[in-house]
C-alpha cells in the first residue's frame, strides 16, 4: 500500500528534496533507506565518491511505522514541498550498504574534533592540495591508479586527536551539512562499535573505522 508521509515542518520538505538532489548528482540511480518511527523519519544514502553514509531526517506530523529501500530519484519527484508531503515510492532491491546501518543507540561522544571553521578549512585545503599534486603530474604518470593514490593519501588523514577521516568531512561538506547556521551547533563526533559519526545541525556522515574501502580521487 502506498504511503503518504506529511512533514511536521514547512522547510522540512525542502532540506530533505536538497538531501535527495545532492545524492542524485553523485549516482543517478541512487537508492535510499527509509526509516520512520516516533515522529521522525531517516534517510540513509551513499554517496559512491565518499564511501561513506550520509543520514538526513525530518520530523513528520505523526507517527508512522516505516522501513523501504526505494528510488531517490522517485522519492525526490513524490515530494510537494508545498503540501509538505511525500509518498513513498515502491520498495527497490536495496544495495548491500542497505542491509548494514549504523545502530540507533549507545553512541558516546568524542572530544578532539575540530570547529566547524576549521573542518570547512581542512576540507579546501585538501582539495587545493590535490589540484596541485594532479596538474605536477608528469603526462606519462597522470594515471588512474596514481591520482588514485594521491588521493587516498590525502582524504585517508584524520581530524584533529580523532581518528575521523578527512574524506567523512569532505562528504559532509559537499552534501551540505557543514553550510552555517545562525547560532550555529558544532558539529561532534561520536562511537559506537566499529562506526564513527560526525553530527551536524543539517545530517550526520558515519563510516565503519575498519573495512573502509577505497578512497575518492576526485576533489569535487
Amino acid at each position: 500500500m502506498t504511503a503518504t508521509l506529511r512533514f511536521a515542518g514547512p522547510g522540512e520538505a525542502a532540506d530533505l528534496a536538497a538531501f535527495l538532489a545532492r545524492l542524485i548528482h553523485y549516482d543517478r540511480a541512487a537508492a535510499v533507506r527509509l526509516q520512520a518511527g516516533g515522529g521522525a523519519l531517516a534517510v540513509f544514502g551513499r554517496p559512491p565518491s565518499f564511501e561513506v553514509l550520509a543520514i538526513r531526517t525530518a520530523r513528520l506530523d505523526e507517527p508512522v511505522a516505516l522501513d523501504a529501500t526505494v528510488s531517490a530519484g522517485e522519492l525526490l519527484e513524490s515530494l510537494d514541498e508545498t503540501a509538505g508531503t511525500v509518498t513513498v515510492p515502491a520498495a527497490v532491491t536495496g544495495p548491500p550498504w542497505a542491509g548494514v546501518l549504523p545502530p540507533r543507540g549507545g553512541w558516546q561522544e568524542i572530544p578532539g574534533l575540530p570547529g566547524p571553521d576549521k573542518l570547512r578549512a581542512a576540507v579546501s585545503a585538501a582539495v587545493a592540495e590535490f589540484r596541485a599534486r594532479d596538474e605536477e603530474l608528469p603526462a606519462e604518470r597522470r594515471t588512474r591508479a596514481e591520482r588514485d593514490r594521491i588521493g587516498r593519501e590525502i582524504w585517508s588523514r584524520t581530524l584533529g586527536d580523532t581518528d575521523l577521516p578527512l574524506r567523512a568531512v569532505h562528504a559532509a561538506q559537499s552534501l551540505g551539512f557543514l553550510r552555517p547556521v545562525p547560532e550555529e551547533t558544532p558539529p561532534a563526533l561520536f562511537s559506537a562499535g566499529p562506526w564513527l559519526r560526525l553530527r551536524t545541525a543539517y545530517g550526520s556522515i558515519a563510516l565503519r573505522r575498519a573495512g573502509l574501502g577505497s578512497l575518492p580521487v576526485s576533489p569535487v
